[in-house]
């Protein structure tokens, strides 16, 4: 029976997530670079990167969890290779989507909700997160977004507590997070300042270094930075920022590398 953590970075918000015996596929984009992707609106962005591997050569994951439907995170690549009967866990504004074009088994969590799954004495739990995908009225126009906590426990242990931040913006309020979770201890944190018409829709350098501030996880990988060209902040933004302010546990992933997301002591 497996007890180890793990995740690959495959590109841009797509990670495989081998927690114990659960293993799940985050944010599934695999189109190659070159390929375009439609943001909403009439906004198209350009892949620059060819992810790290395809779907068939991942381990088969149980489940896929999408932090909201957007063409960068969910792609025709992903839209085909994906079996249809494939557990998604993701916004109920993306489920209600989701439904419709053939993928019946989406659960749509509603903030601080949870989903669980246990198998051979081990759980693992989905609750999703506050996010905020644009500033102010401009978040109403854009798919509804959700961070995720994922807590894994063997034999009523819990062993790690993971937070997946999505495309959420920084914002005082994700204080609660750990207010409300206690100690995260490993952090996926979409970065990027993604732009669009001048307006900033994902995290850039210095709102992740607040966010991993404010949530303060031992463990930090920063991800989607410079797969597409509405990605303005470049990794580097987020790093500077962050030794700036003697945040401890920063760790860059590269494409394909996996790392070991080290359980609680």
């Amino acid at each position: 029976m497996s007890t180890e953590a793990t995740v690959t970075f495959v590109g841009n918000a797509t990670t495989l997530l081998r927690l114990g015996v659960f293993t799940l596929l985050t944010d599934p984009a695999f189109g190659p670079a070159g390929s375009r992707v439609y943001l909403g609106y009439g906004a198209w962005s350009r892949r620059l990167r060819d992810p790290a591997m395809a779907y068939p050569q991942l381990a088969k994951p149980d489940a896929v969890l999408l932090s909201h439907l957007h063409g960068d995170h969910f792609d025709r690549a992903a839209r085909r290779a994906i079996p249809a009967d494939m557990p998604i866990v993701t916004t109920p504004q993306a489920q209600r989507r989701l439904r419709r074009k053939r993928f019946e088994k989406t659960v749509g969590l509603p903030t601080w909700e949870a989903e669980e799954w246990r198998r051979d004495g081990q759980l693992l739990r989905i609750t999703a997160l506050p996010g905020r995908h644009g500033p102010g009225l401009v978040d109403r126009l854009l798919p509804d977004v959700m961070g995720s906590l994922l807590e894994w426990e063997v034999d009523g242990q819990r062993m790690l507590r993971l937070y997946v931040t999505g495309d959420t913006l920084y914002r005082p309020n994700l204080r609660e997070i750990r207010d409300r979770c206690g100690e995260i201890d490993a952090m996926l944190i979409h970065l990027g300042g993604t732009r669009l018409l001048g307006l900033l829709l994902t995290m850039d350098g210095r709102q992740g270094a607040d966010l991993t501030g404010l949530i303060r996880p031992r463990l930090t990988l920063p991800i989607h930075y410079d797969d597409y060209k509405v990605m303005k902040s470049p990794l580097s933004d987020y790093l500077g920022a962050c030794r700036e302010r003697s945040l401890d546990g920063v760790r860059p992933i590269g494409r394909g590398e996996t790392v070991t997301l080290v359980p609680v002591a």
